[in-house]
């Protein structure tokens, strides 16, 4: 299923620089006539140039305004369903078809939003960091015990708990010179940004894994790495929004992990041996 440039618009309009959302807006609203429209046509009317046009394709994750044009197919009307874009019509092959692609879709699109200064502030952090806590209420909690789970074969002194009461304690105890990694996807949990902020008081810093760079948890954040997906529906959005998630955290650890070189490896190989003693 080729890529809706509508459903790329859509879905990281929050995340658009106010110039990059005057453009989106603009392709949003000529959307009967938009793959007629020129980089020049579109410059003029925001009143941009066309190399902030140009630049602005690559941004959203397309190698060129050609590429960008062709991607604006007539745009999918949002679903009132809990799957969105599933049809009632649609066959077993096209569901699975399109959960696959809705997840490719989020893993690219969440590649291009964060920048490589990004990663390496993060990856900085983490590895000199006192001690790493990580925090996550409800479908976010599955995140920190992902990336909880991998972190424990790195030299870091890392903590995570299900229980929100216990987060909060965890959060409570820790001080500057720590790192918590915050995951929401909507960034507007009630609870976890009662952490964040608990957090923020105790000069802790906050690397915020969220769908919504304009939320609350990304103002109290000192680093946001984005998450997207490409659904048109929240609820189905969140789903492969966990997904983009989960990679960022794969991502953390393998960076950790090769930064840490001999002492990851070490770590890992104690692992192994512990819990192959534990099989038949």
């Amino acid at each position: 299923m080729v890529q809706s440039g509508f459903m790329r618009l859509r879905t990281l309009h929050d995340q658009l620089s106010k110039s990059d959302q005057k453009i989106a807006d603009y392709v949003l609203s000529q959307a009967d006539s938009a793959r007629t429209l020129t980089i020049q046509t579109i410059a003029d009317n925001v009143g941009l140039s066309t190399a902030t046009v140009s630049r602005f394709v690559k941004r959203i994750g397309f190698n060129s305004f050609r590429e960008f044009s062709l991607s604006l197919n007539t745009p999918t009307q949002s679903s009132d369903t809990f799957f969105g874009e599933i049809e009632s019509q649609d066959g077993t092959t096209e569901i699975v078809h399109k959960v696959f692609s809705g997840a490719r879709n989020a893993l690219d699109a969440t590649y291009s939003l964060i920048s490589e200064e990004s990663w390496q502030t993060a990856l900085d952090w983490l590895v000199t960091g006192r001690k790493i806590g990580l925090f996550g209420i409800g479908g976010s909690a599955i995140v920190a015990l992902d990336g909880y789970h991998k972190l424990l074969r790195t030299p870091l002194d890392v903590e995570q708990h299900p229980d929100y009461d216990v987060q909060l304690m965890q959060a409570v105890r820790m001080q500057t010179g720590d790192v918590g990694i915050v995951i929401s996807h909507s960034g507007r949990n009630h609870d976890t940004l009662k952490i964040a902020r608990q957090l923020k008081q105790n000069g802790v810093k906050i690397i915020a894994i969220t769908a919504h760079v304009h939320s609350e948890l990304a103002k109290l954040a000192d680093l946001v790495m984005a998450s997207s997906a490409e659904e048109v529906n929240m609820r189905s959005e969140s789903m492969s929004s966990l997904l983009a998630q989960i990679t960022i955290m794969d991502s953390l650890f393998t960076l950790v992990g090769v930064k840490m070189g001999d002492k990851t490896l070490t770590i890992v190989d104690n692992m192994r041996e512990a819990i192959e003693g534990t099989r038949e």
